[in-house]
Formats: C-alpha cells, sequence, structure tokens
C-alpha cells in the first residue's frame, strides 16, 4: 500500500512537490475534498488493546496491551474483496470486514515494561528519518518523598524511569536511558521533547535538562544537560574553587565550639545547603537586572528601578522552577518557568508562568516573558508573536512534509478569524492571553497531519473532535465535517460508540479519534472509565 508506484502515493507526492503556480500549500490538497472516510464500520472485532495513534508517515499503529507491559505495532493494509455485481457501492461488506485484522496486519509484540514497571500509554515519539520510536516505562509514583542530593521540595519522585528506543520496522530494541529517582512529566510527552535527532528531557525533580541525541545507528547520546551547571567545564570550575577554598579554610585558625547536649547527647548540625543559585537560573538573574539597567539613564532612576522591578520580585524569581521545555531550533531552547505548585498540579492555568529563550552555544538568556509588566518583554509581546507566527512554535521534522499541513492562526485565515473572535468575546484581555499561553510550549507531535483537519477544506466542530491529540467526552450525535468551499455540502461524519447509541446516559464515556496522515482512514475508540473493552470503529473510503 505504501510503495511508491501507490496511486495515493504518487498523487500525494505530486501535489506536495509540484503545486500550481500561486497556490498555497494547503490548497495543493483539494482532491481530499472528494477521497473521504464515508464509510463505517461499527464495533469492529479487535484486539482489546490501547491505541495509541499512527506514526507521522502513516507506516505504522501503535498500540499497547490492556496490561501496559508489551508494545503491539500494527501495518495498515486496507480491506480487499471481490464482487461479481455490477453495482458494488450499494452491495453489503463481506463478513470479513467486521474483523480489525482485515484493515491492519499485526507486526509484532514486544515486552516493554518489568514487573514493577508500566508503559506510559501516553507517550510516544516518532524520529521518521530512521522510523525509530520513543517508549516510555516507570513505576509508580512516591507523592510524598523527602527532597534529598538537590531535588525540589513539594515535587514527586518516581524510583525508575526507562526510555526506549526501538527501531519499529522489526521491533528490535535499539537503546534505553533510565533516570532513578527522578520525576519526569510523561502524560502526553510533556517532560519531552523531539526535534530531528535531537531530545530534550524534563527532570522537575532535579530541575534538570538534557540534551540527547539520536545517532543514525540507533544509540542515545548525551550532549549536555542544563540546569545546575550550563557549560560542560561549570562543575570542574566550581569543584576546584571549592578545594581553593576549603585549603584556606583549614589553615585558618579553628576555635573549639562549646558542647551543647541534651541528655548528654552532642546537637547535631543541620546540613549546610548549596549556597549557589543554579547556572540557568543566574543566567536568567542577569538578563532580567540588564533589561532593567538599560531602561534607566539616569543613575538614581536605575537605582529605583532595581529595587522597584527587580529586588521586590526577587524571591519570586529564585523560587521560579522548569516546568516545560522544546526546541525553536537546533541552538534554542523555550523554556516555561513557574511555581512548584503549578509543576505538579493537573491544571497550570491558576499559576502564572514565565517564559525565556534560552541560546545553548552562548549559555545565555536572550528573551524573558513575564506576566507582570517589569520589563518591556511581556506576556502581551509573546502573545503578539505567537499570533503572527504560531508555526515557529511547532517546528516540526524537515523530513516530514505532511507536517506542514497541520492548520494554525498563523497559516489558515479561518483558524485565524476563530482566535480573533475568541479575543473579542474575552471580558478580559490578560485573562485571555493568559488561556491562550497556557498550551506554551506545545506538546510534541501532539497534533495529526491529517487532511481532514485542514481547515481551508473542512469546517467541524473543534469542541467535539480537532487535531489535538486528547480525550474527548464522548458524544451520542455524529461529528459532521462540512465542505469549506461552496456550496459547504456535508462530505462525511464520524460517530463513534454503537451504531445505536448509548444504551445508560449515566455511564461516562470518553472518545479518542486516530486519523491516517495520508489516507482516508480512521479509527475512533469509545471507552468508559472502567475497565470495559472500548467500542472501535473503523471509518474509510469504500
Amino acid at each position: 500500500m505504501f510503495r511508491r508506484h501507490n496511486i495515493t502515493a504518487r498523487i500525494f507526492e505530486r501535489q506536495i512537490h509540484t503545486p500550481a503556480p500561486g497556490t498555497s500549500i494547503h490548497r495543493a490538497r483539494r482532491f481530499y475534498e472528494n477521497i473521504v472516510p464515508a464509510s463505517t464500520i461499527y464495533e469492529v472485532e479487535c484486539p482489546d488493546n490501547s491505541f495509541r495513534k499512527f506514526t507521522e508517515d502513516g507506516k505504522y499503529l501503535i498500540s499497547f496491551s490492556r496490561n501496559h507491559q508489551d508494545l503491539i505495532v500494527y501495518r495498515p493494509t486496507w480491506l480487499s474483496f471481490s464482487c461479481k455485481q455490477e453495482d458494488c457501492d450499494n452491495q453489503p461488506l463481506p463478513p470479513k470486514a467486521k474483523k480489525f485484522e482485515s484493515f491492519f496486519t499485526q507486526l509484532y509484540s514486544v515486552p516493554l515494561a518489568s514487573a514493577n514497571e508500566l508503559i506510559c500509554k501516553d507517550f510516544f515519539l516518532y524520529a521518521e528519518t530512521n522510523q525509530f520510536g520513543l517508549f516510555a516505562t516507570s513505576t509508580a509514583q512516591i507523592y510524598d518523598a523527602p527532597a534529598t542530593g538537590g531535588a525540589i521540595q513539594g515535587v514527586p519522585s518516581i524510583e525508575k524511569i526507562t526510555f526506549h528506543l526501538l527501531r519499529l520496522e522489526d521491533g528490535v530494541v535499539l537503546d534505553e536511558r533510565v533516570f532513578r529517582n527522578d520525576y519526569i512529566n510523561l502524560a502526553h510527552s510533556m517532560g519531552v521533547f523531539l526535534f530531528d535527532d535531537l531530545l530534550a528531557i524534563v527532570s522537575l525533580r532535579y530541575q534538570r535538562i538534557h540534551i540527547l541525541q539520536i545517532r543514525d545507528s540507533g544509540s542515545l547520546v548525551d550532549l549536555r544537560a542544563i540546569g545546575e551547571f550550563c557549560r560542560e567545564d561549570d562543575e570542574l570550575f566550581l569543584n576546584s574553587s571549592a578545594q581553593a577554598l576549603s585549603s584556606v579554610d583549614k589553615r585558618a585558625p579553628h576555635h573549639t565550639p562549646v558542647n551543647n547536649a541534651v541528655n548528654g547527647s552532642p546537637l547535631e548540625q543541620p546540613a549546610q545547603e548549596n549556597p549557589f543559585l543554579s547556572g540557568i537560573k543566574q543566567r536568567l538573574l542577569s538578563f532580567i537586572v540588564r533589561g532593567i539597567q538599560n531602561e534607566e539613564k539616569d543613575e538614581t532612576m536605575r537605582i529605583q528601578s532595581l529595587k522597584k522591578k527587580f529586588y521586590f520580585h526577587f524571591q519570586d524569581y529564585v523560587d521560579l522552577i522548569i516546568w516545560k521545555v522544546q526546541f525553536l531550533d537546533r541552538h534554542h531552547l523555550l523554556i516555561k518557568f513557574g511555581s512548584v505548585d503549578g509543576a505538579v498540579s493537573r491544571n497550570a492555568d491558576n499559576h502564572p508562568a514565565f517564559f525565556a529563550v534560552y541560546n545553548m552555544e552562548s549559555t545565555e538568556i536572550i528573551a524573558f516573558y513575564q506576566p507582570f509588566n517589569i520589563l518591556q518583554m511581556s506576556s502581551d509581546e509573546l502573545y503578539l508573536l505567537f499570533e503572527q507566527y504560531c508555526d515557529h512554535f511547532h517546528v516540526p521534522s524537515k523530513s516530514s512534509p505532511y507536517m506542514n499541513f497541520i492548520s494554525s492562526h498563523s497559516n489558515n485565515i479561518h483558524a485565524l478569524e476563530q482566535l480573533r473572535s475568541s479575543k473579542n468575546k474575552a471580558t478580559s484581555f490578560p485573562l485571555f492571553i493568559k488561556k491562550v499561553l497556557v498550551s506554551l510550549p506545545f506538546n510534541c507531535q501532539s497534533q495529526s497531519p491529517s487532511p481532514y483537519f485542514d481547515q481551508s477544506l473542512f469546517r467541524f466542530d473543534e469542541k467535539l473532535i480537532s487535531a489535538a491529540d486528547r480525550h474527548r467526552q464522548s458524544t451520542d450525535h455524529p461529528i459532521k465535517f462540512i465542505l469549506r468551499r461552496p456550496p459547504h455540502t456535508l462530505k462525511f461524519k464520524i460517530k463513534p460508540g454503537p451504531e445505536a447509541g448509548i444504551t445508560d446516559c449515566r455511564t461516562k464515556r470518553i472518545s479518542s479519534f486516530l486519523f491516517h496522515p495520508i489516507l482516508p482512514l480512521a479509527l475512533s475508540v469509545q471507552q468508559t472509565l472502567f475497565l470495559q473493552p472500548a467500542v472501535v470503529n473503523i471509518h474509510f473510503r469504500r
């Protein structure tokens, strides 16, 4: 199905690389207006797996076993059958169409998790260049873990987190990376970002950004760790300075301390904390100070401004921790800071967020955006950049042309109109900005490149379905995809769950939608909050 001479692959190749003169990249996909997944097979007989997503090139369907121990990978193969009648479109499908195996072929099943670990079903990243898949397993969280060894107080701990790099062609595990007694946010890949061959992993517990490279050989190689230190020799310099101070202290005269005792036992001296701020925190404070100083030319006004804008908020800046990170390019990171409570909260909307752009080569903060209008660069300016250049925050892989089709308000007039309509309806502009920027940095590979989510082609209710990779409250009504161009006809419907609808309205159901990035093929998965088998429907073009 994915051979070079396949008609769908050839049309897609032609439409991408040779668009008509004067047409945009989105208009190049107009042939999808007439190739839609209008047929539905309800309640397909399929394995009781947890289906994750299609890879960005559409070659693999990723799923996990219900006990979260095994990875199961399928290849889309499509339904094939013979029809002797003239009007085949109106003939009923053969009984085998109800079987999952008629559309997908299992390639392999690989055990990933150990006895006390579970696969994180929301975590999966795909390196398309080499067709590598990155998966994660972990033990249970420890919420009241003591903050030892430089850990942040209030951040949970996970005894073992393992990242597995697999070659998806045959399921061979190429490399693994283990983090012990750490906390990395694996839900929806929030704590990990992949950009081409570079991988950023955020340790919330120890406030480090681990930068790794995925080699063509399939090995994970450490490049640097940003946090406590910024340059490779920072730790060596600080250790040598500490040794010099220690030798000076030993030569100094010592006074015999008074031995305070209670019931004959000497009092223990509290362990001395590290007096230095982390390297990334010092870079941030230096940037803020320089920005305030450059605003005022008069020395007296400069001192007053520093007191009001820096020293008054000094402890707020010191208490900031890294929440989330994404690559802007191979040299720059967008780092989101906030409070400890916001980092571990399920809903961070109520916590102020701070954004910094960090240059990994120069180890400098080059921009800082904060909710307070203290510096020239505030959240208002970041929102304007986000509104005009939203695609720069998605940073799709260079090897994946499909990802360039994702609709955003910086490349699609209809998405821009929706954003501006929400802005005009907002009662408070600062609250609107806060709500919009809460999604930054974007979760890596969190949006489907399916042409049926292209807002230049189709109109649909984004409250019920969208390109965003997340579960939604299930509805008993079909979701309509309406042609964007005149005559605005209904092209197809997607209905999750049983064909007859839900009989027990008291049971809460959620739905997820897995659209193939190229073909007119989609899965709708409806499940309850209990451990009941999911209802899987297949939507395809007959």
